[in-house]
């Protein structure tokens, strides 16, 4: 069994800023930096191995290596790898957005729906996002809000604040605002359906694609009720606290703020991954040690056991 440090993709989408960079030591050559791809086997932005023999492979080119026995009996039950993690970095709110869920994704697409949960890591005062619609619409008045470009009238804006946790169905419809820095878990997909884009243009100089046809397929035109708070009350002992952020088939993502020294317990069934938020850490399993800074990421595979965890820090671990 073994743990080690993955380096992300990184995507400079034209609503990026720089925090990932200045706030969280994403170093690359792209002056924006709107996500960096943390846990990623997807083949539009796969994590590389960043220590150890296997330094310098992608992370699926790891998992081919070492057999599909290092994601555990539930990790390796799937198909593809379950989950993909990132960080995100909206200096300008991104596009009014829906994802598909797995039965019509798998079948117009080829890969999973998107299932996704957002952790605010940090806002700025009076950001919000677009979390499904304040009222009941039909697809005919959805197609024709596109259009005529009143499709915010009826979307629900919600105030950010960070700790909030939003989890985000397939067929969700949602857009994350100006000014918030998040992690992202969600399904091993990268199917967007675009929907409306504030008018503005890519690159290239010319309106970004949208996918009315498909998003109307897909979305759910009724309101969705939450508090936007994590799934589970805080454990607290006497160096650490830990709270259940969410959970579905693909992932489940807990936060821990550590001052001291915890354990986690590493088992059969699931590999884990640890993406350090806050401060630093040194994370010890079968004499191998593995230091992480603030916005660095650990992969560790099942049935390792028990790792020790020493630091003043926060993170988020996820295992299916």
């Amino acid at each position: 069994m073994a743990m080690i440090k993955l380096a992300p993709a990184y995507k400079d989408y034209i609503w990026g800023g720089t925090n990932l960079k200045e706030k969280y030591g994403k170093k690359c050559d792209l002056d924006i930096v709107a996500e960096s791809w943390e846990v990623s086997t997807h083949p539009d932005g796969p994590s590389i191995v960043a220590s150890g023999q296997d330094a310098g492979k992608t992370l699926t080119q790891y998992i081919e290596q070492h057999g599909k026995d290092c994601l555990g009996t539930e990790g390796k039950k799937f198909e593809f790898f379950p989950m993909l993690i990132k960080f995100i970095d909206s200096k300008q709110p991104l596009s009014i957005q829906v994802h598909p869920d797995n039965e019509y994704a798998l079948r117009v697409e080829k890969e999973y729906g998107k299932t996704e949960m957002w952790y605010i890591l940090d806002c700025e005062e009076g950001a919000t996002l677009y979390f499904g619609v304040n009222q009941s619409i039909t697809k005919e008045e959805f197609r024709k809000r596109i259009e005529d470009n009143t499709i915010l009238e009826v979307l629900k804006e919600v105030p950010v604040h960070k700790g909030d946790v939003f989890f985000i169905k397939a067929g969700t419809i949602h857009a994350i605002g100006a000014g918030i820095t998040l992690c992202e878990i969600q399904q091993n997909s990268n199917s967007t359906y675009r929907v409306y884009d504030f008018g503005r243009v890519g690159k290239d100089g010319k309106p970004r694609e949208l996918h009315i046809d498909k998003a109307i397929d897909v979305s759910n035109l009724d309101p969705i009720d939450s508090d936007f708070k994590p799934a589970g009350q805080p454990v607290v002992d006497e160096t650490a606290e830990t709270v259940l952020l969410g959970t579905c088939d693909y992932f489940t993502s807990f936060e821990t703020t550590l001052k001291g020294t915890t354990v986690i317990d590493v088992d059969d069934e699931s590999f884990g991954t640890l993406v350090l938020v806050e401060g630093k850490a040194v994370l010890e399993n079968n004499g191998e040690t593995l230091d992480l800074d603030k916005g660095e990421t650990a992969f560790i595979e099942a049935g390792s056991g028990k790792v020790t965890v020493t630091g003043n820090c926060r993170w988020i671990y996820s295992r299916v």
